[in-house]
């Protein structure tokens, strides 16, 4: 059975495969670091989240009158030559500092949801767009799904939500994990990643016409041989993703790319958990490939395509 507990800033999610606690202040969004514990194994996440949520993006460069505040730095080792500029802050996971929260406790699983809007915005646009995340945690399997949603209350022709997906990778020299394993690249060793490199090096994931794969499944293998898996269900709605070291493996993922209006929404399904091979997971995603929404009532959640 899945259980839910509240303790002051935590919420804590058992079923009868794992255990996970969502922090709703201070480092929020997502599934808290180090707490996504598999029961089978006893192994746990890396990292310093899953699932976190960032801020509202879109492809450029900005220009003089660019606050200093709104001025997104790029052109260096942390962000590599990938010109783009700030649509809307705070970042959610380091500066929202609090997020309201719903509980919804059904027959085999919990689910929680938590959202914000963002308070500012770069010039010409406005604050006010609204995250939603949604995160279900079913009884009997070793993963949980989260669903993102932007509802933006601006026009804009390439609206992008960055994220972490399915979270950065805390590691000393490439010792605490194997390998990664990328369904758009390949498996790489761990040690590829002792040294810091930019985004756009190696490894660099951005959309192409006609070039969207088969499968979207991001992963890394731990010592005992269990790996960690993120998966966006629909390929499509990927527009950039990163895979480098700074000081640790940096997984940013970037949502949307697209044109979206004033009142209209974007989001993606994502399925995160332990999983015994690169087999298993490609089942995994087959089994739910294309999925776009959740709906989540007491009586059960609903993937859409």
């Amino acid at each position: 059975m899945a259980t839910v507990s509240r303790e002051e800033k935590l919420i804590r999610i058992e079923t009868n495969c794992y255990q996970a606690t969502i922090q709703t202040e201070g480092y929020v969004s997502g599934i808290s670091a180090g707490s996504f514990i598999d029961k089978r194994t006893g192994v746990s996440d890396l990292s310093f989240g899953l699932c976190i949520a960032d801020f509202l993006l879109e492809p450029g460069i900005d220009d003089e009158e660019t606050s200093a505040d709104f001025c997104y730095h790029w052109g260096d080792a942390v962000h590599g030559d990938i010109p783009k500029r700030y649509v809307e802050l705070p970042q959610i996971c380091t500066q929202a500092r609090k997020l309201p929260y719903k509980i919804l406790e059904g027959k085999d699983f919990v689910a929680v949801k938590q959202w914000f809007n963002w308070s500012s915005a770069r010039s010409p646009y406005k604050g006010g767009s609204l995250w939603e995340q949604w995160l279900v945690f079913p009884n009997s399997v070793r993963w949980f799904l989260a669903y993102d949603k932007v509802t933006s209350v601006n026009t804009v022709d390439n609206l992008i939500l960055r994220m972490d997906m399915p979270g950065h990778i805390k590691h000393q020299k490439g010792e605490d994990f194997d390998r990664i394993y990328l369904s758009y690249y390949d498996c790489i060793s761990s040690k590829a990643f002792i040294e810091d490199f930019p985004p756009d090096t190696s490894y660099l994931y951005q959309r192409q016409k006609d070039k969207i794969p088969k499968r979207y499944i991001r992963a890394y293998q731990l010592p005992n041989g269990t790996w960690l898996a993120g998966m966006t269900l629909d390929p499509s709605i990927v527009y950039e993703a990163w895979c480098h070291q700074r000081g640790y493996v940096c997984m940013i993922q970037e949502i949307g790319g697209t044109l979206i209006r004033a009142g209209e929404s974007f989001g993606a399904v994502h399925i995160v958990g332990f999983f015994e091979s690169i087999a298993e997971m490609k089942n995994i995603f087959d089994t739910y490939q294309g999925a776009k929404t959740i709906q989540v009532e007491t009586d059960g959640w609903t993937l859409e395509n």
